[in-house]
């Protein structure tokens, strides 16, 4: 599903991610770790397109990211979930308006999709609260409310970056649970994380990213200090 081929990419002088290759299947749960700065979230915004390497390759069901055109860029991210620490949701819409919202591409939600809303309100523990504004919810409630809006895209990958970063622990578990849950399927999860306790705990494959480069790829791994 996900392929990188000696991926280079520089800010100026600055190397924020050195020769680094790797491939994800499809179905797979993959934690990307490191400290801040080590190439995470660099790396999250390659898969986006948002940054094109400076060299190497990058493919996404075998085709390289590179050779996308700019008006098939829009087409390529619904196929991509995005779950970001700071959440992302529009303020003055309900739970059920952001989720709907990412059905409304064409500017008509079939029945089809009312239904997948809900389904995937239950599914995040949201349908009770999927009334109120993103101001009502806690970060957690929150957190899986942009869940919902991500699943309900029925994506082929979820990029999570730092999706439990303002949560208790208690509460980041049961997000990352949702989002290993959500690879049960055939949807491809990486999750850029620096919680130890929940990479050790899971027992996942862990891609390590040190200061730009990949210092280890363990397929049942933990995380290295």
């Amino acid at each position: 599903m996900i392929k990188f081929e000696n991926v280079t990419k520089k800010f100026g002088s600055t190397v924020a991610l050195e020769d680094i290759s790797f491939e994800i299947e499809k179905g797979e749960f993959v934690f990307l770790t490191g400290h801040s700065g080590s190439g995470k979230t660099t790396l999250i915004r390659l898969l986006l397109r948002e940054l094109s390497p400076t060299s190497g390759k990058i493919l996404i069901e075998g085709k390289e990211l590179g050779m996308v055109r700019k008006h098939e860029l829009p087409f390529y991210r619904r196929k991509v979930g995005v779950v970001f620490q700071d959440f992302k949701l529009l303020s003055n819409m309900t739970v059920y308006e952001n989720v709907r919202l990412a059905c409304e591409i064409d500017g008509h939600v079939s029945d089809v999709e009312e239904k997948k809303i809900q389904e995937v309100l239950h599914e995040v523990g949201m349908t009770a609260k999927q009334g109120l504004f993103p101001r009502q919810l806690s970060g957690g409630e929150t957190q899986r409310a942009v869940i919902a809006r991500v699943l309900v895209m029925q994506p082929k990958v979820i990029l999570a970056d730092e999706p439990t970063g303002n949560l208790d622990p208690q509460t980041a578990r049961q997000i990352i649970d949702l989002l290993e849950k959500a690879s049960e399927g055939e949807t491809t999860v990486l999750v850029a994380t620096h919680n130890a306790l929940i990479v050790n705990d899971l027992k996942r494959r862990v891609i390590q990213l040190k200061e730009g480069k990949l210092v280890g790829d363990c397929k049942k791994g933990k995380y290295i200090d």
